[in-house]
């Protein structure tokens, strides 16, 4: 009998996600679309950088990582400016 209560709730579920407009995401363009992708692309790089900042022991590669660091973000602010 549980079953049968899961199954309809999903059922319900699934009825009501195709009933909402389809519009409701907006709409990008080709370039908004590759802008978008590369800013996710570069707040995952820099996430793992600093991951990998944290657990750093060698001098110099605390500061390739810095280095890495403020590259990703002058890229980030570029593209997040830009319409």
């Amino acid at each position: 009998m549980a079953r049968g209560w899961e199954s309809k709730s999903i059922e319900e579920q699934q009825a009501e996600a195709s009933s909402r407009p389809a519009s409701s995401k907006k709409r990008l363009t080709p370039q908004q679309a590759e802008a978008q992708h590369k800013i996710e692309a570069l707040r995952l790089s820099r996430q793992r950088t600093l991951q990998q900042l944290e657990k750093a022991q060698n001098p110099n590669h605390h500061k390739m990582l810095q280095e890495a660091l403020r590259a990703l973000d002058e890229q980030l602010q570029e593209l997040e400016k830009t319409p």
